[in-house]
């Protein structure tokens, strides 16, 4: 049913129930403040928990429903989606107990339990680049308390997500070695070899965890002994951790609370080497140890990474309990990558926000507040529908509440910041969604901009029972909230057979949140546009703002909300979309004036790169392709582009417009690709220069495709610098592999013609004429002929590699190589991350339609 195109159900207030619309086009909505609204979608399960949806890194939506989790992409509401199915597992065997104790008030709840139908309870998103393909990894707890670790099928080729890792059967044999001598009291690691030997690999399905032998015999303990046992077994939530770095490894931890108070973690380790070929690669885990946060379950947990002092990055970790107690901890960055075990030393209670009270918390949010790096926001949902908000600033370990909101009936579901802290959604069982401003150290409600005006695809809230959960999207534009339906007011014989929940999206980036541009120009307001000039200046800096946050180079290039936003506006306000990137131009990239004519700015993009970071060109070329050259596909801008470099910037067959952002992209991908060679050149250079280096040692990065690379300058000699030209000249003959490549259909030789693509010469036929030629990708990085294996692709540019590019390039600041830059460089043992090199953007293998995949623009 997943894959059916149904629409969201149409309230009928005549006759008392909802129906399914027919219209298979989404009407335009008639509000004044946003874009179109996003369609709706429909759920066939119903969540049951807080925190029940999750935005994932690479852009992808996660829902706990039911007895499954869904996954999909906000973009394509009746598109493919994937599958987590959660099926009843076996309890683990502690030991025995007398039957006399069955009755005794700490098992109870145990004998009593009859669910034989286990639910979702909690999801979490790992960070980009712990998958195999570098993806992210989605961690689910069960009603039952298991938790276990999934990936994308990205080389399976089916809907089901992959299996990882069973994080509560690898617990319960961490607890077997230690005979369960941690029950009660802290586990002293140092005595024992189990968290060191407990590697999780990938282990094929199975329905069950293993049987016990029937000649072994298990300890018969005291109803308190078994108990706690089940506590400490039993899982209630998860949280991953943003990616922890060193010299030697990059790692996420997962935090597992459970009813026993304590918090077990594991540290997944980033691959050595990312493949989209699968097989039987392991993935590196290791059970670190616990942390016994609380004294009750612990309810929720929130991650958050600080990098004032990037020789000195902090991590925090918020807790939540059913107690009523919240408790923020400080980790010590580096032996939470490094050492074996957990002590007091490396989580550091700094302060106990709140105390034990008879009011559970739900949930908790945390982020960096946006004009000082080094205070933390905070926000603890509770079970009596109020939240509270506080001021954490760790440097000095001083702890404000800001104010303490009554804004529900029910129990909070969902907290979300967005704009830096500027913004938090909160949401609740009472099925309300509400919408604040944090202004003057206190929060102010705004109204939320509802997605269904005049819209054929949406629904009325009164056919919504409950909302359970908000996530902000990566370009903080949209928010996205869950919802159960009320089936007594659906068709019974329809739509309340089938429907169970659906997914709201509400535009966000109209909101007036005290952006403060460094430089603030007025934004250009196009006549009858609908749209009042304040709306257009909420949208241009929040656009703006957004843009700017991907100048940091940990942070994804994910920007798919901007451009839906752009494109939108681009319909009816063409020259407000070029006025507003042309302001964005200005004001981040180094070296541009906001005082100069658009025409004036536009033509010092194409003469002025050299200077300008590789992240900045990477965000231009994205906007470019997707946003100002959205009509074209990759093949008709490669061909434009060349027609355009040979005409030097005229081409009489394309509008004005088009020729003048194709310039714009060819410009900037062109000095892209002279970083790329340049850095290559170099590399190879350094590296025979160092004694007893080796290039396919494990971990460096080592460059392929010289002689294409040196053909490429030869074919471009008019327009490549002469800085690269010296840099390339200086690399000697010896060892060079040779630039003669073959065709793999027909044997045939490929000449270098260009860079993108080769043809095959074609087998000569016995009148004397070629067969017909054969096209051939060429690697993006390398520019080699790519081989008939799996590759990865760039949903941007529609580029491919079997190469990666090496990741010092993504971090230049401008054109300028010297050898302690490369050298440095190619000392780090650092994996490569599968990276677009002309768009920044996560490589992926590429998916068949009927699969969900990652769509980042």
């Amino acid at each position: 049913m997943d894959g059916f195109d149904l629409h969201f159900p149409l309230w009928n207030r005549e006759e008392g129930r909802a129906t399914l619309t027919c219209d298979k086009h989404m009407a335009s909505s008639s509000s004044s403040s946003s874009p179109a609204p996003l369609q709706t979608t429909m759920l066939l399960g119903s969540p049951s928990f807080p925190n029940a949806i999750a935005w994932s890194q690479d852009n992808l939506l996660a829902v706990a429903t039911t007895h499954f989790v869904t996954i999909l992409r906000p973009d394509m509401p009746h598109g493919p989606r994937g599958i987590i199915k959660i099926s009843p597992i076996e309890p683990f065997l502690s030991g025995f107990v007398e039957r006399k104790d069955l009755i005794s008030g700490c098992l109870l709840p145990i004998s009593l339990y009859r669910d034989d139908k286990p639910v979702v309870q909690s999801i979490s998103w790992s960070p980009l680049g712990i998958a195999l393909n570098s993806g992210c990894l989605l961690a689910v707890c069960t009603s039952e308390g298991h938790v276990k670790v999934y990936r994308p099928p990205f080389c399976d080729f089916c809907s089901e997500w992959i299996e990882v890792v069973n994080v509560s059967e690898r617990l319960f044999e961490y607890l077997q070695c230690t005979e369960f001598q941690g029950t009660g009291t802290s586990l002293d690691f140092s005595k024992r070899n189990a968290s060191d030997e407990i590697d999780s690999v990938a282990k094929p399905k199975k329905k069950s965890l293993k049987t016990v032998p029937e000649n072994h015999t298990l300890p018969v303990i005291s109803a308190d002994q078994y108990a706690t046992r089940s506590a400490m077994l039993s899982s209630i939530v998860v949280s991953w951790s943003p990616l922890l770095h060193d010299i030697h490894a990059t790692v996420s931890l997962l935090a597992v609370g459970g009813k026993s108070g304590k918090i077990s973690l594991w540290r997944f380790y980033a691959p050595d080497c990312y493949t989209i070929e699968g097989g039987k690669i392991p993935s590196a885990v290791k059970f670190v140890g616990f942390l016994e946060a609380h004294n009750s379950w612990v309810t929720t947990i929130s991650w958050l990474s600080f990098s004032v002092n990037s020789s000195n990055p902090q991590i925090l970790l918020a807790t939540g309990s059913s107690d009523g107690s919240v408790k923020v901890w400080l980790g010590d960055y580096h032996k939470l990558i490094k050492s074996t075990e957990v002590d007091q030393n490396v989580f550091i209670l700094l302060k106990e926000v709140i105390t034990v009270n008879v009011v559970p918390v739900s949930v908790l949010s945390v982020t960096v507040h946006v004009q000082c790096s080094s205070k933390m926001l905070l926000a603890i949902g509770k079970g009596s529908g109020s939240f509270e908000i506080w001021l954490c600033d760790i440097s000095s370990k001083e702890f404000n509440k800001l104010g303490s909101y009554d804004a529900h009936d029910y129990i909070v579901t969902g907290l979300a910041w967005a704009f830096g802290g500027r913004c938090l959604y909160s949401c609740s069982q009472d099925n309300l969604v509400r919408s604040w401003i944090l202004r003057d150290r206190c929060l102010e409600e705004v109204p939320v901009h509802m997605p269904h005006n005049n819209n054929s695809s949406s629904a009325s809230n009164d056919v919504y029972d409950s909302c359970l959960g908000a996530a902000v999207s990566p370009g903080n534009l949209v928010v996205a909230t869950v919802h159960c339906f009320d089936v007594e007011k659906l068709n019974r014989m329809y739509e309340g057979r089938v429907l169970r929940a659906a997914i709201d999206y509400h535009w966000i980036g109209g909101l007036h949140v005290d952006i403060c541009l460094n430089r603030p120009v007025p934004f250009y307001t196009e006549e009858h546009s609908g749209l009042a000039e304040k709306d257009l200046t909420n949208w241009g800096s929040n656009i703006i703002w957004s843009l700017n946050q991907y100048q940091c180079l940990d942070r994804p290039l994910v920007l798919l909300d901007i451009i839906l936003a752009l494109l939108d506006f681009k319909v009816s306000m063409p020259r407000y979309v070029e006025h507003l990137l042309i302001k964005w131009i200005s004001l981040s990239f180094p070296g541009f004036h906001t005082d100069l004519p658009s025409e004036k700015t536009l033509l010092q993009v194409s003469s002025s790169l050299s200077g300008v970071p590789s992240r900045m060109l990477h965000l231009l070329n994205i906007i470019c392709r997707r946003v100002m050259l959205a009509q074209l596909d990759a093949d008709e801008i490669t061909r434009i582009s060349s027609e355009v470099q040979n005409t030097k910037g005229e081409c009489c067959s394309m509008d004005e417009q088009v020729t003048k952002w194709i310039a714009i992209l060819g410009s900037s991908e062109r000095e892209l690709r002279e970083r790329l060679v340049g850095f290559s050149f170099c590399a190879s250079q350094t590296s025979k220069s160092r004694p007893g280096a080796t290039p396919f040692q494990t971990g460096h990065w080592y460059p392929v495709g010289l002689a294409q690379m040196e053909q490429w300058i030869a074919l471009n000699n008019d327009h490549v610098r002469g800085e690269l030209k010296s840099i390339a000249s200086e690399v000697t003959n010896e060892k060079r592999c040779s630039a003669l490549e073959s065709c793999s259909y027909c044997s045939a030789s490929v000449p270098f013609e260009s860079p993108e693509f080769g043809l095959c010469q074609g087998k000569t036929s016995g009148s004397g004429s070629n067969d017909k030629r054969h096209k051939l990708s060429r690697c993006a990085v390398s520019m080699k002929v790519c081989p008939s294996i799996p590759l990865w692709f760039c949903v941007c540019c529609h580029r491919v590699a079997f190469r990666l590019a090496p990741d010092p390039l993504f971090g230049m600041s401008s054109f300028q190589f010297d050898s302690d830059f490369v050298t440095k460089s190619l000392s780090r043992a650092v994996s490569s991350k599968p990276l677009c090199p002309y768009c920044g953007i996560l490589l992926q293998r590429r998916q068949p339609d009927f699969l969900v995949s990652p769509l980042p623009v």
